[in-house]
């Protein structure tokens, strides 16, 4: 595995859509395994194959629960509302306050392409429909409800987010 170099806002490959997954390939189940570390690397807690330079349909999630692949998702059903902070490795430095289905159900493949159906409700839901979006050449930044902020760091704790 690898880490791979992330896209940053600006480049063109973040505003495609993605192409479906036909079959799992070991070119595949490598790029899923650098995806992954690359997210970790990161800190982010997810990241989707284009944040890499991939215009494929996966996305990795990990929110604090073990790690989540889904291949060729799409989001079937939501329901609620929540608002709150929402940032991406692909906009570092940057935050923004984002609206979203508090509960998100969504189908996909695994990696052995077997099909999935999971839920998620708050953070998950978020990560659920901000990793999805980017398949389609969605940013976050699109959505925002007052614009982005930077991130500041306070003089307390090393490396702790604080907002202004």
């Amino acid at each position: 595995m690898a880490i791979r170099q992330l896209r940053e806002i600006g480049d063109d490959i973040l505003t495609k859509q993605c192409k479906a997954v036909p079959k799992m390939t070991l070119r595949t189940k490598i790029l899923i395994g650098d995806m992954l570390e690359t997210m970790y690397e990161y800190h982010g807690v997810g990241l989707a194959a284009p944040q890499v330079g991939v215009l494929k349909q996966i996305v990795v999630i990990d929110v604090g629960e073990g790690p989540i692949v889904l291949i060729n998702p799409e989001i079937v059903e939501t329901s609620g509302e929540q608002t709150g902070e929402e940032g991406c490795l692909s906009v570092p430095g940057k935050w923004g306050i984002v609206t979203r289905p508090n509960h998100v159900k969504v189908r996909a493949f695994d990696q052995e392409m077997n099909p999935i159906e999971l839920e998620g409700e708050g953070l998950l839901a978020r990560a659920f429909c901000h990793e999805i979006d980017h398949l389609s050449g969605q940013l976050y930044v699109d959505k925002t409800e007052d614009g982005l902020h930077d991130v500041t760091y306070d003089s307390g704790e090393e490396g702790e987010e604080t907002e202004e």
